[in-house]
């Protein structure tokens, strides 16, 4: 490990701290970037990552060359091939002209690709491709392009547990993970937080033009130490700006430090991907289960529904009337009886298919079969009307739409679904 480098490398970056950790991360990124190797920059968020991929790219033999930083968490799954790879123009609906792609812009140069283990699958599959060809297709095309790119890419999710998962290919890990840099967490390097905080403050000091910076009293850098930062760098630069712009002191003593530093952080652990004990609602089948579940509970629902109104219409006294039924339980095509002489119910009830000596079984319920069937039977009644109101007008549908009472529109528009246009 060359000390004077990395010491100088630091300056260059602005980067804090002497952990052994960070040091030796630092000096892998400057032995691997005089190569061509792709690099896998594995942290908790918050830690840093962002500055490793610039190292290795302006120490390396590309430095003149471009360079992209793609964060593949922000992009949509719909449009993340498209940036990544390009389109043709009409490729799909708003690709009003070509698109060449961050592989075909960072042609010769270096591509740091933020967050890769949120690619989706299909995705994974052309990204390996580049990486072991440098050949990729557009979308929309079938013309195989040609790419020089050095990938490095960064992850804050545990990539063991998402390669078992199913979450992430196996072969691309092993692709992106030629050269592993690991950047320590903030709490495993406690030395370095005094100092972070103390640069955070100056920035803040010097941005909003404040008379001095604040100071942590030897108290306060204890128990900073003896915290576990689970959001990290990002969170403790928060946190200085926070009391540097809020607190009338400038002196922080740990009573003071309290009022910004929760006693009870969240869980710093990489992030998991798609753990088992959560509920989520991304596997298409999950929701497919429970969107069938529900319907299965409505069905039921109205089975029982329907049961209960044959109860009460059968059960009714002889002298009373079935128009007493409320309206919204009543089942009916046509509201005014057909004037020709076919038999037809005043009101037509729902088909059933409980036998009788079951119906008065409140646990009996309708499988989807028997609802077929009942819509059928339904159809089929409700197209021997129409049939016999148009052979009672001889074809003319105003007549025939005045005797169902409905419209000539809704007539027409069964004529069609029946397929009674055809018959003629």
């Amino acid at each position: 490990m060359n000390t004077v480098d990395i010491q100088t490398i630091k300056r260059r970056y602005n980067i804090v701290g002497n952990s052994e950790g960070l040091n030796h991360a630092i000096d892998i990124a400057l032995q691997v970037a005089k190569t061509e190797l792709s690099v896998l920059i594995t942290g908790e968020s918050g830690v840093g990552k962002e500055v490793m991929p610039r190292i290795i790219h302006e120490n390396s033999m590309r430095k003149t060359k471009k360079y992209f930083a793609v964060n593949c968490g922000s992009i949509p799954e719909g449009t993340i091939d498209s940036e990544l790879f390009g389109h043709e123009k009409g490729a799909f609906t708003g690709a009003i002209g070509e698109r060449e792609g961050y592989f075909g812009a960072a042609n010769g140069g270096t591509l740091f690709l933020d967050e890769v283990g949120e690619l989706p699958l299909s995705t994974q599959a052309r990204l390996l491709r580049v990486l072991e060809s440098g050949e990729y297709i557009r979308v929309g095309s079938s013309e195989v392009r040609k790419t020089d790119v050095r990938i490095v890419a960064a992850t804050n999710v545990n990539m063991a547990q998402a390669i078992r998962d199913g979450r992430f290919r196996e072969d691309l890990f092993y692709r992106l993970n030629t050269i592993p840099i690991k950047i320590p967490a903030l709490r495993e390097r406690p030395d370095d937080i005094p100092l972070l905080f103390k640069k955070f403050a100056m920035d803040t000091a010097n941005k909003y033009n404040m008379p001095e910076p604040i100071e942590l009293t030897e108290e306060a850098k204890l128990k900073l130490r003896s915290y576990p930062w689970p959001g990290n760098i990002r969170q403790l630069k928060n946190v200085t700006e926070q009391i540097s712009i809020l607190s009338p002191e400038r002196i922080i003593t740990p009573e003071l430090l309290q009022q910004y530093v929760p006693d009870t952080p969240v869980s710093h652990d990489l992030v998991p991907c798609n753990s088992k004990e959560q509920h989520s609602f991304e596997n298409e089948r999950e929701i497919l289960y429970k969107i069938l579940f529900d319907l299965r509970n409505d069905v039921t629902e109205l089975k029982k529904l329907v049961h209960n109104q044959q109860q009460n219409m059968t059960s009714a006294p002889a002298n009373q009337s079935v128009q007493t039924v409320s309206p919204e339980h009543q089942v009916a095509y046509f509201p005014q009886p057909v004037s020709y002489p076919v038999q037809q119910p005043q009101v037509v009830r729902p088909v059933s298919h409980v036998s009788s000596d079951h119906r008065h079984d409140e646990e009996d319920i309708q499988t989807p079969e028997e609802y077929v069937e009942e819509s059928l039977a339904l159809n089929d009644w409700e197209r021997q009307m129409i049939v016999k109101a148009l052979e009672k007008n001889r074809g003319r549908r105003k007549g025939a739409a005045h005797d169902l009472n409905i419209s000539e529109r809704t007539l027409y528009r069964k004529i069609k679904e029946y397929g009674l246009d055809k018959d003629n």
